[in-house]
């Protein structure tokens, strides 16, 4: 591959990921929350020695994140869990399905442009 291609094809990630990016404010946490609910899964905001910051408690479908993250940290920890969680679409509202597939879209952006 030669120099200008390669410009070429780092100008187009940059891009697509602008486009497919996420906001990290209150807005996004509160989309991301309600996904989580649609999806059965309670999340809670305690305090606690979580070695990434939250925990899946076993055999339940409760989510315990950090209480003292900010909302960069809660959103972060939230997208860990969704890609490590299968979430069923057909229970999920437009607007919840629209974040998922977001969500699972810069995943798979993300690994084909690393490979």
């Amino acid at each position: 591959m030669d120099l200008h291609m390669y410009w070429k094809s780092l100008y187009l990630f940059i891009i697509i990921a602008q486009f497919m990016s996420l906001n990290y404010t209150k807005s996004t946490l509160k989309k991301l929350e309600v996904l989580f609910e649609e999806a059965k899964y309670r999340v809670r905001y305690e305090r606690g020695n979580f070695k990434a910051g939250y925990c899946i408690v076993n055999n339940s479908s409760m989510i315990l994140i950090n209480k003292f993250f900010d909302t960069k940290a809660r959103i972060g920890c939230l997208l860990d869990i969704l890609h490590q969680i299968e979430v069923q679409e057909e229970g999920l509202s437009d607007d919840s399905q629209n974040m998922l597939q977001k969500v699972l879209n810069m995943n798979i952006l993300a690994g084909k442009m690393v490979a």
